[in-house]
């Protein structure tokens, strides 16, 4: 008898809607076989799209069985490496100053599972008919939460619950990332999500979606649906994944993208020198979407408004375009309860 546990994958998808009522989508969403992520961008027309896209096109690279065995030191590596290019994009774009974005990413080695976080997006996890949330807000009505000074009904309705305290990006501080090590089982499902969900669905409503529809696209067309029905006042992407028995015929499966990095694949580019930024193995089943290639001078016109506040508050602000975009993929995981968080200044 043997107690090797079975190799697991991510099985998910990922979907990136503009909203009812922003004019351009500056989330972005990624999913493979080994790596998830959701990046929230912040700057309004002064780019929070092109820092999304940059640090999906630079953590995308995560996305193979075999890490370091510093898992966290590599993941934390790359996100800085992500706040160096998107510091870079505003060197060479000075009108993005100021632009910036969430990063909430989960990467698997075997049967464990890296989770960093940064800003107000979310991952939660479904195990055993139970949804726990597994990222904390890092925003001034959190905060006001955590020291009691403001209930959790009364952080919901807060005139300042868009006020976002830490993110990636050219906002003027080392980013400090929360980063753990957790352990993965067959049958658990993650979902990942900009608050575009969390802040207008009911998550009584969200979870009844996440143990009832089976199909990882299916349930994310329906989580975008409720955002939707809920207002859909921002940009909304959603990655909903099971961990499954990994295929070895799809170890290596090409990746997903979503949202600004899907539509604005140029942006990916900013910020990364000669080099390039590895332009994602992505699948991206829209022929047309990397048709729409901006010149230098297209670029340099991005930030110009057009008329609507996408605002959100970290020092800066946050926006949206609807993009849908998925395959599922897959990673590893096994039957071990969560190890402890630690928290990590990077």
């Amino acid at each position: 008898m043997t107690n090797e546990l079975p190799e697991i994958m991510f099985n998910a998808a990922v979907r990136s809607n503009v909203g009812l009522v922003r004019q351009n989508n500056q989330d972005s969403g990624y999913v493979g076989p080994n790596f998830l992520l959701i990046a929230d961008g912040m700057g309004g027309h002064a780019g929070g799209d092109v820092a999304s896209a940059i640090t999906v096109s630079r953590l995308a690279a995560l996305d193979t069985p075999q890490h370091s065995p510093d898992l966290l030191g590599e993941l934390r590596s790359a996100i800085l490496e992500a706040n160096e290019r998107i510091n870079a994009a505003v060197a060479e774009r000075p009108e993005l100053a100021g632009m910036g974005t969430t990063v909430t990413a989960l990467m698997r080695q075997d049967s464990r599972l890296c989770l960093a976080h940064i800003g107000d997006s979310r991952a939660y996890l479904l195990r055993n008919g139970e949804l726990t949330q597994m990222t904390s807000d890092h925003t001034f009505v959190q905060m006001l939460v955590d020291e009691g000074r403001i209930t959790e009904d009364e952080a919901e309705h807060h005139p300042q619950r868009s006020v976002v305290m830490k993110v990636l990006g050219d906002v003027g501080s080392t980013p400090e990332l929360d980063m753990s090590i957790r352990n993965a089982q067959l049958g658990d499902r993650w979902l990942l999500c900009s608050d575009g969900l969390t802040g207008f669905a009911d998550i009584r409503d969200i979870k009844q979606i996440l143990e009832t529809v089976e199909n990882p696209d299916d349930a994310c067309d329906q989580l975008v649906d409720l955002a939707l029905d809920g207002g859909g006042a921002d940009n909304v992407t959603v990655i909903v994944s099971d961990i499954v028995e990994a295929d070895p015929a799809r170890a290596e499966d090409p990746g997903s993208n979503a949202g600004s990095v899907r539509i604005n694949p140029h942006y990916a580019l900013l910020g990364s020198s000669a080099e390039s930024t590895r332009q994602m193995n992505v699948v991206n089943d829209d022929p047309a979407a990397d048709t729409d290639i901006m010149h230098a001078g297209d670029i340099a016109a991005m930030g110009k408004d057009t008329g609507t506040d996408d605002t959100e508050e970290v020092t800066q602000p946050t926006s949206a375009d609807t993009e849908p975009a998925t395959q599922p993929t897959s990673t590893s995981g096994e039957d071990d309860e969560a190890e402890p968080a630690a928290a990590a200044a990077a």
